[in-house]
């Protein structure tokens, strides 16, 4: 795959074959973030286990102390007082059994999360096809279903992002963005490793976190020492 000249540059400071503790990782991250735009930092986390076993399926959610640096759009499905209680907490959409045809038909998707009622569930359920491919169905474990809405939106709005296994049993998150100070992106992934060693499946035999590696949205991945995890 032929890089630009940025990238090239950018991976001459990061020793391919070298672990690096955090502090050093998040400084090389940053550092090789050379594009014109605020690029966002990733963390993408190789885990041991094997999401064919239910058990082993990660999925949570964790409010980043810094926020993702990303403005959040937040869909709400709810009916009753819950809509005016979805408005006044800042959800950017809100609506029932009426959006439906429009995200169905018309391919409205401009939304970064759902949050749901659970006695809205049978209504977005019908979504299914639409929105679980993309990651958007709404989902207990990861709190975007519940009665709460007021909570969701603000823990969404102040930085709150959802972990998951991919096919590949790996987890992909973003952790901030490039103009963030290198103590905020550490902060930031400090807290997500720490919400995911807390999950890790009490039936997982062997290692857990395989590799950690981070990498800006258009720069080389930087290796991170997983041996205190």
């Amino acid at each position: 795959m032929k890089h630009g000249k940025k990238y090239n540059e950018a991976a001459k400071l990061i020793d391919r074959s070298t672990f690096y503790e955090i502090d050093e990782a998040v400084a090389l991250a940053k550092k090789s973030a050379g594009a014109k735009f605020d690029e966002t930092l990733e963390v993408h986390i190789r885990t041991g286990c094997d999401g064919r076993h239910a058990e082993q399926q990660i999925r949570g959610a964790v409010v980043l102390p810094n926020g993702t640096g990303k403005t959040v759009r937040v869909l709400v499905f709810a009916k009753g007082d819950k809509v005016a209680e979805a408005e006044a907490a800042g959800a950017d959409y809100v609506g029932g059994e009426e959006l439906i045809p429009k995200i169905q038909n018309d391919g409205w998707l401009d939304f970064d999360v759902v949050v749901a009622t659970p006695d809205m569930m049978g209504v977005v359920g019908r979504l299914g096809k639409v929105l679980g491919p993309k990651g958007l169905m709404p989902n207990p474990k990861a709190g975007t279903v519940t009665m709460d809405v007021t909570k969701a939106i603000q823990d969404i709005k102040a930085g709150k992002i959802e972990y998951r296994l991919d096919k590949t049993n790996i987890i992909h998150c973003p952790i901030g963005k490039a103009s963030f100070t290198e103590e905020q992106i550490k902060d930031n992934l400090q807290t997500l490793l720490d919400a995911i060693v807390k999950a890790r499946p009490s039936s997982l035999k062997g290692q857990y976190l395989k590799s950690i590696t981070l990498a800006s949205t258009m720069g080389p991945g930087v290796k991170v020492s997983v041996a205190k995890f």
